[in-house]
């Protein structure tokens, strides 16, 4: 039986909420981002439980925001890495726009955790609104138009 848009969320939000929506999903995402690729590495930093790790993984996957890749250490069985997609890596600006929230809305004492600076110069960066030109637009400024 085919998919139809009768059989998906009509809302972009809820259908990507389908796959990111886990607080775990994020995280992970996170540190992959950082370079850890492998299951060990991942779960370690997260002190997630690794069926927990694993079924977000296999999500991830399966919707085609990471790849998997095959490594083995000496003397050990083969295991899967996790890296990125391109539909992965566009989730760069998600996790940064949470982060500059985060730090606007919900700061620590001591200050940003980390910094999103322009790799090329080190200058910092905000996530914006930007127009066809290249112009950063308010959020007031924007509206969301729904389609019937």
């Amino acid at each position: 039986m085919s998919k139809t848009d009768q059989d998906e969320p009509a809302c972009s939000i809820e259908r990507s909420l389908q796959i990111l929506g886990e607080r775990w999903t994020l995280l992970i995402l996170r540190e992959i981002f950082r370079g850890r690729h492998r299951f060990a590495d991942i779960r370690d930093s997260l002190g997630i439980a690794p069926n927990l790790l694993s079924a977000r993984l296999k999500t991830l996957v399966a919707a085609g925001v990471l790849r998997t890749y095959t490594y083995q250490e000496p003397g050990s069985r083969q295991r899967r890495s996790y890296h990125l997609t391109p539909a992965g890596a566009d989730l760069r600006v998600v996790l940064g726009a949470l982060q500059q929230w985060g730090d606007e809305h919900r700061p620590r004492p001591s200050g940003p955790s980390a910094l999103r600076r322009r790799r090329s110069t080190g200058e910092p960066v905000h996530v914006a609104f930007v127009d066809g030109e290249g112009r950063e637009v308010t959020g007031e400024d924007v509206v969301i138009d729904l389609r019937p």
